[in-house]
Order: structure tokens, then sequence, then C-alpha cells
């Protein structure tokens, strides 16, 4: 079997995967390393893919639990096997895996198992994961960076994936813990603690900010932080994390007031759960040998073609800068393998969704009205509430709102923020408006089946030029 390829890609993730079936379908000959026994990266064996199984199954629980009898369902007796939620859970990423297995066959993919290190701007040396004399893959066109991201260590606190765990370990927990403490409040705790939550745990969550999910529309962070507050989480706001460790069975956790002397306190819970971000894993790939330049979070230096500073070496995903989120690394991978087979391919940053998956779920594209006040951008804002939906009433479903930015001159959506139902679906429609330049005045003339949940987004757009027709 031949050791030579037109491309070399380490890490089989959600950037490498698709790099390599787009590299694949445009003739070039490709290989792909990845160390899991699984293709699919942190994304599809320990991230999004199965904490949504837990959410939609926990989720299902809680709607048959509290809200069946809002709708004249009487369930009398309902419980839960965490047991069967897990197997669940391996059922989707085993599918899904073998879904990938399936697509590196059809396109002809060389797939490697193993751990890589580039020796050269066009070579990478494999260490297999199961034992053996390391294989050298030589690459004519390109070696792509696809390594992805790791969970963020927190200084003074040791992680054992048992009582002190990240998200991996959260994923797995054997049993609900009565007293589960999140340190951090952005998506991954938010969305790991409402499964816990759902199936019974008491949520704290340490927050150093004075407020949740950095980076969201602060109208929709407060409206999100609400609505948890009333599901039954804690949130300690402004607060300094110094340390925990394990006592038995117990966390016992050292916190202070992050502004300030203020005494330190320590509070105990059955598992700490530590989310405070993710940073690139780049180590061992041999890149400061090389040369590649590294910005001073690590990330990997890259131009507008995603080429760093080494000719021939490539990166794309979390190990570059930019959000952290599987969607991005995609566009990325199939751009770059666009440029490199001649072609024109690009990603528009301005107008990737993000999407925090509790309930009601959060989704967001372009600016916030914050971002947009710090650019001295004059804008107009039309907001819309669920409560006022047809469609949202008769699905119990009326928590949230639609907001709208857009340019006070030109009209032109430059944002829009949704804390609803299905906000994660709903969201594509004002993706695409970007996309193609849409003025509010164009989603409010687009005609919405009634009742349907995006009829939410139109009136938003309507309540830009203030002439909601349902409020």
């Amino acid at each position: 079997m031949s050791d030579v390829f037109d491309i070399v890609i380490v890490g089989g993730g959600p950037g490498g995967y698709p790099a390599a079936i787009r590299a694949a379908q445009l003739g070039m000959r490709v290989a792909c390393i990845e160390k899991r026994e699984r293709l699919g990266g942190t994304c599809l064996n320990v991230g999004c893919i199965p904490s949504k199984a837990l959410l939609d199954a926990t989720e299902t629980y809680s709607l048959i639990r509290h809200g069946a009898s809002g709708f004249g369902i009487r369930v009398p007796e309902v419980e839960f096997d965490l047991a069967g939620i897990m197997d669940h859970k391996h059922r989707v990423v085993g599918g899904l895996a073998d879904g990938v297995d399936y697509l590196f066959r059809k396109h002809r993919i060389t797939r490697v198992r193993g751990t890589g290190r580039i020796e050269a701007p066009d070579r990478v040396v494999v260490t297999p994961t199961e034992g053996g004399a390391p294989r050298r893959l030589t690459a004519t066109r390109a070696v792509v960076i696809a390594t992805g991201s790791e969970a963020t260590p927190l200084p003074g606190i040791a992680i054992d994936e048992e009582r002190i765990v990240s998200s991996t370990g959260a994923l797995s927990l054997p049993a609900v813990p009565r007293r589960l403490a999140i340190i951090g409040a952005g998506y991954i705790g938010l969305e790991l603690g409402s499964v816990w939550r759902r199936l019974g745990a008491e949520v704290t969550v340490l927050e150093y900010l004075d407020r949740i999910t950095p980076g969201l529309d602060a109208e929709i962070a407060d409206a999100l932080r609400r609505v948890l507050e009333e599901q039954g989480f804690r949130f300690r706001l402004g607060t300094r994390v110094l340390g925990a460790r394990r006592d038995g069975d117990a966390v016992r956790i050292t916190a202070q007031p992050a502004q300030g002397d203020g005494a330190s306190e320590e509070l105990t819970a059955d598992v700490l759960l530590v989310a405070v971000g993710r940073r690139a894993f780049t180590a061992g790939l041999g890149l400061e040998a090389l040369g590649v330049a590294l910005d001073k979070r690590r990330w990997v230096t890259v131009d507008a073609r995603f080429e760093t500073n080494v000719p021939g070496i490539y990166a794309i995903g979390d190990a570059i800068t930019g959000p952290m989120l599987a969607h991005k690394a995609e566009e990325e991978g199939i751009a770059l393998a666009e440029i490199l087979a001649g072609q024109a391919g690009h990603v528009d940053y301005g107008t990737i969704p993000a999407v925090v998956y509790t309930w009601p779920e959060v989704a967001t594209v372009g600016r916030t009205e914050e971002q947009l006040k710090e650019e001295g951008i004059a804008y107009r804002v039309g907001r819309f509430p669920f409560s006022a939906n047809a469609r949202a009433r008769s699905r119990r479903a009326t928590e949230g709102l639609v907001k709208v930015l857009a340019d006070a001159a030109t009209d032109r959506v430059l944002g829009v923020h949704i804390i609803g139902p299905d906000a994660g679906t709903l969201i594509h429609e004002a993706v695409l408006a970007m996309v193609y330049g849409a003025s509010a005045e164009d989603i409010a003339r687009t005609t919405h089946a009634h009742p349907t949940l995006p009829e939410a987004l139109r009136e938003a757009a309507l309540a830009v030029d203030g002439r909601p027709m349902h409020l």
C-alpha cells in the first residue's frame, strides 16, 4: 500500500473528516490520521452528539413528568432508567460513527489509526495506537492540522473523571449526583447541568463573571438565566474558585468573591464539573521544531487560505482562532479542500450560528446589541415574544422571544437572537437572510405559514419598523 497522498490530515473530527471527504470528491488521494477508535473527534465521541442524546432523552422525561398534564394527558408513574438513557447515547454515537466509516470507504479515503507528528512540511510520522512500527506518510500538496481542542484545566483542581470531572466524565456519570457543582456558566456547563438537573440533581453554577453565557446578547443571556433559575439552577455569579479537592465521596470547593478581598468559603458537592472552556490541542505535533507560528493562546496562526507560515502546512477548526464550533470546523475543512483544488472556497464568519441546547434553546447569529454599541453602529431593534405566537401556545412552549437587529440606515439585518422552542432550527432562516444581505423588511414581507414558530421571526422583523401584527 502506497504511503504517498495528495493530502494528509491529522485529526478525524468535524473539521478533518469533511475536509477528507470533500478533497476525495475533488479527485485527491487522502489519508486521515485519527487516534480514537471512532472517527468524528470530540464532537461525535464525547461532545456535541452524546450530550444532545442525553439532552433529548432527559427533555422527553421532563416533559412527560412535568408537562403532560397541561395537555390533558395523565401519566400516573414516570421513572427514568439511567442505564437505558446511556444506552440510547451509545447507540446514537455508534450509528453516526459507523456512517462516517462508510463515507470513508465510499470515497476511498485511507484512515490511519494512530498519533501523528509532523516531521516535515510534506511528511507525517504516525505512531500506531495499538503498537507497532511508526509509519511515514508523504503529502504532495498539503499537511492539514485538524486536531481540535481539549478541556481547559483550572489550576489547583485535579480532574479524575469520577468526582471532579470534565465534560467527558459528566457524560457518563454512573448515578445521578445529589449535588452537582459546575465551574463555568458557558454552553457546556449549562447543557450538562440541564441533563442532570432534569434527573434530580441540585445544580449550582459558579461563574467568575457577573453574567452567564459570555458572548451572547446580554438581554437573551438574562432571559436564559431567569428561566434556568425557574428550573432549579442556582447561580453564584461573580465568584472565583480557588481550588477543589476530593474528600471521600464528596468534593470540597473553595471560593471567594471575584472582586475585592472578600472572605473565602467552602462549598460541598458530590460531583464537580469543570467547564471553563476549551483550548487548542496542538501538543506533540512537532510544530515548534518546524517553526510553525502559534499565537499567545497557542492557536495555530494561518492566513486567509488556512496556510501557516510554513508552506505546505495548513490548519482548520479548533486548532485556529475563532468560535469553537463543529460546523465552523466543517466549513473550514470543506473550504480548504476546495482551495487546494484551485477553487474559491471560503467561510463567511459573520453568519456562523451558535446554539445553546438548554430548554428553551438559545440560538444566535451576527452581532449582539452590545457589539453594535461598541462599534458605534446605529441600529433598530424588533422583538416578539413566543407568548404571542399561536404555535408556541399550542405547544405550551411560550418562554422566550425573537430579537432582530437591523442597520438604522439600510435596514440590513445585522444580528438575530432567539430564546425559545426550537431556536436552533429557527435561526437558520435568519442565517440565510444574512448570507444574502436581506433587510428586516425582506423577512417581514416573506409569507410564513400559519400557525408556525417561524412567524415569531417575521413578527420581530415587522417590529423593527414598529408594526408587529400580533403584539
